[in-house]
């Protein structure tokens, strides 16, 4: 078959394909066009869908009548400037949209119609329907200028690409999301979007700047995500990295709130993605993402911007770079958070909380069991003689197990014998031997003693590791762990790290491993139990996986083998030791798997529950 051209048209509906995959993909080429041309203010209406119509207006620069036909033609664009010679730097582009390729395609499969209005000028208008350009005439214009695009039918001239289109709720939800990203870039700029005729979302310029930035991500991802957001601002050789990401008790079961933008435009990079989950490895169990919206800035000579047709994917000069600028500054924002927890912690206990017109709470009811508790003294506490059924009881401090590791006080830190001005408190009682109650001064705090304090060993052997100091204690016995040959031999394998762990293991005879030593910090732990986890963990991640890159779970595993127990009862100077070392320890609101150590309800909350607000 000899080689040929083909026709204009269907190398416009070949281009159309490549950038307009559905209408939200139109919308976001229109979008950006009004973004390139200084809009404060874009409208955007879609009906059916985006299928049926869509008008796209701004108060941008607007176009004058002979831009107007350049405007639909292939390859016409005001986007790259040329240099002397007459060549253009396709590496350096610092617009949104650059190619001039949307308008023609969108024109070649639907019916396209603009109307545009340069300053100081008269306003005019083209056609193009099904690739068919109609010539500029003169039209009226709403505004002094900016532009007016109009597409109706969209894929009318492409009836087989209508059969793959979803339903329309389904384009018109990822219309809404396209217009969320690309509000979330431009904060200074002003968006109304109308869906049917309905409008659904309209955003108020806000002034440009973190703060401004905050009350945009608010008004579109919700207060929830403002009140527990970190702010992100660090760079690193040339490269800013700024926004917000949230706490790791503010978690979510989906990578759905994670936006990353390249010099304003929003991408789906996996390098990005990749780097924000490495970044929160430490603090999220493995089916749970954070929530982030960042933005990278960087020259564009770093970065190639076309390697995907819709410009909805990034390619980087030095990825590393990148990679260690985004996990570092999410790190250093996470470390900077210290022992704080997400504010929908508190929440969700309060709507977990049901009102009780029962009989008379007593110490010998079912609920009350478990409850042990003191006053910072032993006495008998009277009882009030105007509420019947409530006995004279006493109030007691009990004492821990003997095998119980006692903490020392934070040195140079204030010990004071009532902490109730401090952070988390003073320790008032231990319930169900697993939760321990605090007073603070406007509210109570209930911690997870296990949790709380798994975090607290974790983090003392990442800082040991970084010390390349982990202290070990050999047990008195070597212990003979029994397991299946192809677990021993995983295990074994990796002995040398372990050891750089505290962790010291040795064949024994065909599908057994003998520990010799164990991490100091874990003290009197359940080394079967220890070698198994491990084990689970090196088979699920398989052999190739280098344990030097997730020593943190590893970490992880044994922390939870060397924390304090559920049900393990504590005195009240060691309540209180665990409150102070989780203040002065960075991410003790969440365990290693990303649950809360801690909820604290404000005195507030507390009145509104019985009734007094």
């Amino acid at each position: 078959m000899p080689i040929r051209r083909l026709p204009p048209e269907t190398v416009n509906r070949i281009a159309a394909g490549e950038v307009v995959e559905r209408p939200s993909s139109a919308i976001k080429e229109l979008v950006e066009n009004a973004l390139d041309a200084g809009a404060t203010r874009i409208e955007i209406q879609a009906d059916g869908g985006g299928l049926s119509r869509i008008l796209i207006a701004d108060d941008g620069h607007g176009m004058a009548p002979d831009q107007l036909a350049l405007a639909v033609e292939r390859h016409a664009t005001s986007k790259l400037e040329p240099d002397d010679a007459g060549d253009v730097d396709l590496l350096r582009i610092s617009t949104l949209g650059f190619r001039g390729e949307a308008l023609p395609s969108i024109g070649s499969v639907a019916r396209l119609t603009i109307t545009s209005r340069a300053k100081d000028g008269d306003a005019h208008q083209i056609t193009v329907e099904g690739g068919d350009q109609r010539p500029v005439a003169p039209a009226s214009f709403p505004g002094p200028h900016g532009a007016r695009v109009e597409v109706r039918d969209l894929f009318y001239a492409t009836p087989a690409r209508l059969k793959f289109m979803k339903s329309e709720r389904s384009e018109a939800m990822a219309i809404s999301e396209e217009i969320k990203r690309q509000a979330m870039a431009h904060e200074g700029v002003a968006f109304t979007l109308a869906l049917d005729g309905k409008t659904t979302l309209r955003l108020p310029a806000e002034h440009p700047g973190d703060e401004g930035r905050l009350k945009r991500l608010a008004a579109l991802l919700g207060r929830d995500f403002e009140a527990n957001a970190l702010l992100i601002d660090q760079s690193r050789e040339g490269i800013r990295l700024s926004g917000y990401a949230g706490l790791p008790t503010y978690s979510r079961g989906n990578g759905g709130h994670q936006y990353l933008f390249v010099n304003g435009r929003p991408v789906r990079d996996r390098l990005l993605q990749g780097a924000l989950r490495g970044a929160y490895a430490d603090f999220l169990a493995r089916d749970r993402h954070p929530a982030a919206v960042l933005f990278l800035e960087i020259d564009p000579l770093f970065v190639d911007v076309n390697v995907h047709p819709a410009k909805a994917e990034v390619r980087f000069r030095d990825p590393a770079l990148v990679r260690g600028l985004i996990v570092g500054a999410l790190r250093h924002a996470l470390h900077a958070a210290g022992h704080r927890a997400s504010t929908t912690v508190a929440d969700n206990v309060l709507a977990g909380f049901t009102a009780h017109t029962g009989p008379a709470w007593s110490p010998s009811s079912p609920t009350a069991r478990g409850f042990s508790g003191w006053t910072g003294w032993e006495r008998p506490v009277a009882a009030n003689q105007d509420i019947p059924g409530l006995s004279e009881m006493s109030v007691r401090v009990e004492a821990p197990p003997a095998d119980f590791q006692h903490w020392p006080e934070q040195s140079g830190a204030p010990n004071p014998a009532d902490p109730i001005d401090q952070p988390l408190g003073a320790a008032r009682a231990q319930v169900h031997g697993t939760y321990i109650v605090a007073q603070t001064r406007d509210g109570i705090v209930v911690v997870d003693q296990h949790a709380a304090h798994e975090r607290l060993v974790y983090e003392r052997m990442k800082a040991q590791m970084a010390e390349g100091s982990v202290i070990r204690q050999a047990l008195l016995t070597p212990e003979v762990v029994e397991l299946d040959p192809a677990e021993a031999d995983r295990v074994l394998a990796r002995a040398d790290e372990l050891a750089e762990l505290g962790l010291i293991v040795e064949p024994f005879g065909g599908g057994a491993v003998l520990v010799r030593e164990t991490p100091a910090l874990l003290g009197d732990t359940d080394v079967q139990g220890l070698i198994r986890d491990i084990a689970d963990d090196l088979a699920e991640h398989g052999a190739a996986l280098a344990l030097s890159e997730r020593l943190g779970e590893v970490c992880g595993t044994m922390a939870c083998h060397g924390s304090v127990r559920a049900g393990r009862v504590l005195s009240a100077p060691e309540m209180n030791a665990l409150l102070r070392q989780m203040e002065a320890t960075p991410h003790s609101g969440q365990c290693n798997h990303g649950r809360p150590t801690y909820v604290e309800l404000k005195l507030n909350d507390l009145e509104k529950l019985f009734g007094r607000r």
